[in-house]
């Protein structure tokens, strides 16, 4: 539990660095594409806001289900996939998106551009059996 009050504070650090500096934050992220995600819980009901590495597209975002390696999805994947009309805060500017799974050919070609860009995604492939889900933030 208190391992989840951890992230929890880490995340809300960086989503108040985000706001406070249109979309740009120091650290590990420094220099690095960051969009904060709203997703609503698939089982709760409840309103949540993620910071998501991602790489732009043409008619969106990619966003990564890495879980740094974990052998489970992120819970915002869930949320996504159930509730995928949503919303991003890229810079200072907020985007209705819809979220959809990437799968085939698509997501290979995503999935390997993020893995040259960042090799920490590959790092994280390498940690788990499962197929990393990448998400399609559309411009709704």
């Amino acid at each position: 539990m208190n391992d989840w009050k951890n992230v929890n504070d880490w995340n809300a650090a960086i989503i108040e660095e985000f706001r406070a500096n249109d979309g740009q934050v120091g650290g590990m992220f420094e220099g690095r594409t960051l969009l904060l995600l709203h997703h609503t819980g698939a089982r709760t009901g409840t309103r949540r806001v993620t910071p998501l590495a991602y790489q732009d597209l043409a008619d969106g975002y990619a966003v990564f289900a890495s879980k740094a390696g974990a052998d489970t999805n992120p819970d915002w994947y869930h949320n996504v996939v159930a509730n995928p009309g949503t919303e991003v805060e890229v810079g200072a500017e907020t985007i209705r998106v819809r979220a959809r799974v990437a799968s085939g050919a698509e997501r290979d070609r995503i999935w390997t551009r993020q893995k040259r860009d960042y090799p920490q995604f590959a790092e994280y492939e390498a940690k788990t059996s499962r197929v990393i889900p990448v998400v399609l933030l559309e411009r709704a």
